[in-house]
């Protein structure tokens, strides 16, 4: 929990959405200890948030085994970001053109502390292997996208959100070292784009640009994914 001293800070708010951002692919269903363990509160907080998420709608409880799991309510929070965002509307009309004119998928990624979340995708007509459904999330500094982020950031923005990450291989292929991930960075500075191979999942590639907005701070990405079959670097 945050140590935010804040008088307007509500850490019963805080404690709410921990307990909602603890379910995930690897906490599907939970019982209450759980939930508090996931979402590092004691067990006294976390049965009340999950009894107020409960009345609300958000969470539902299986009869007999008693565990708890999100219901799709949850996906409205989310939709409406997405409704709400003008970025998504700018970007889905050259998304099409892009898929369109390359016959891939092309996707729209947003920042979100050190990853990069899908907010928005066109599928191409051709086949691609990996599939991550809108509101996943992947690592800045082993995909395009991220990395396409991160280079049109200051040098101290790049440090501090890369000491922010998990740096770990996820392939054979991923770079872990700081130098060789501020060496790609500095190559995309001066490309102007980023290519990823196979670093995050096997036979998967990738091309990236980084989408900035009117003051020139960057605010997403954009990236083309194809097989590394069809696609060579």
């Amino acid at each position: 929990m945050s140590d935010n001293d804040n008088s307007l800070f509500n850490q019963s708010l805080e404690k709410g959405l921990a307990v909602l951002r603890a379910f995930n692919a690897r906490n599907r269903t939970m019982n209450l200890a759980e939930v508090a363990a996931a979402a590092g509160i004691n067990k006294s907080s976390a049965q009340r948030m999950i009894h107020t998420l409960e009345a609300l709608g958000y969470v539902s409880k299986h009869a007999q085994t008693k565990r708890f799991q999100l219901t799709p309510h949850v996906m409205e929070i989310g939709y409406n970001y997405l409704a709400a965002d003008t970025l998504v509307d700018v970007a889905n009309p050259f998304l099409a053109e892009l898929a369109q004119t390359t016959g891939e998928t092309t996707n729209l990624t947003e920042p979100v502390r050190s990853d990069m979340l899908y907010v928005a995708r066109f599928v191409g007509p051709k086949f691609i292997p990996i599939h991550l459904p809108i509101g996943s999330r992947i690592p800045m500094y082993c995909t395009a996208s991220g990395r396409a982020y991160l280079s049109a950031l200051e040098d101290d923005e790049v440090m501090a959100l890369l000491e922010q990450s998990d740096i770990t291989s996820h392939t054979q292929f991923t770079r872990t070292a700081l130098d060789d991930i501020l060496s790609e960075i500095a190559e995309i500075r001066r490309k102007g784009y980023a290519i990823n191979s196979e670093e995050l999942f096997l036979g998967d590639m990738a091309v990236a640009a980084v989408v900035r907005n009117s003051q020139g701070r960057p605010v997403a990405s954009v990236h083309v994914v194809a097989p590394t079959s069809r696609w060579t670097r």
